[in-house]
């Protein structure tokens, strides 16, 4: 399987999940000194993972990167698009560049995932692509305009493409976690803010990373065979709050 954003935070999480299930893990990221620290926590888990540099946001860069993957697996059965760039600020402060740069992290490097999927699953087998969405996408949260249109545009491809290719054997879901403070997220928001978020989150706790590993492999187990277009939000019931 091939993870994007795997160098850290939910990505990280998720892909030394899937190795310590089994699977061989393809993980993708743009900073090699975080796969490099990546492979060193592995441990024994580290034969499952092959790291991967490169930009999730050049198609040319995406596809040689599973190219590797597939050569070495014989094929690519799933495919998790978890790279995202963070960046909180008022609508009236959106700069162009900062823009520019979570579109193409967080939409465009979604499509060269399931590209890269497709181009090297067995058609016979099927495949399982798996889109990060969040609550910020059906709920509004300001300063997170940029961010939150990302999201809700993984919400959008995942529900198109459980149409397009399940007929293929391809099925798509998303997930949709809450707030779960990873290094990234820790360090855009204040302790206080934790603290509020608790108190409005109707199981009374933030999540955890292996709260969204353990949901990501029943989506890609048989257990789950029969889910397609799927949103699956792990995020202790705020969205269900309101």
């Amino acid at each position: 399987m091939l993870v994007t954003g795997a160098g850290r935070g939910i990505g990280r999480a998720l892909t030394l999940g899937a190795a310590a299930s089994g699977a061989m893990v393809g993980a993708l990221d743009v900073d090699s000194a975080l796969l490099q620290a990546l492979m060193s926590d592995a441990g024994s888990q580290s034969q499952h993972i092959m790291p991967l540099h490169a930009d999730v946001a050049d198609r040319a860069a995406v596809m040689a990167a599973a190219k590797q993957l597939a050569a070495a697996t014989g094929r690519i059965d799933a495919a998790v698009n978890n790279a995202a760039l963070i960046h909180y600020e008022p609508i009236e402060q959106v700069g162009e560049a900062m823009l520019d740069r979570m579109l193409a992290i967080g939409i465009k490097g979604a499509v060269w995932g399931a590209q890269a999927l497709l181009a090297h699953m067995d058609p016979a087998r099927g495949a399982v692509l798996i889109n990060m969405s969040s609550p910020v996408a059906e709920r509004g949260f300001p300063g997170t305009s940029v961010y939150a249109m990302t999201k809700a545009a993984m919400a959008s491809l995942t529900r198109t493409l459980a149409a397009e290719l399940g007929p293929r054997g391809v099925r798509t879901c998303a997930l949709a976690p809450g707030s779960v403070p990873t290094p990234g997220a820790v360090a855009l928001t204040t302790p206080a803010e934790y603290q509020r978020r608790v108190a409005t989150i109707p199981l009374r706790r933030l999540g955890r990373e292996e709260d969204c590993t353990a949901s990501l492999l029943f989506l890609l187990s048989s257990e789950a065979a029969f889910i397609n277009g799927a949103i699956l939000h792990v995020d202790g019931g705020i969205l269900a709050a309101g």
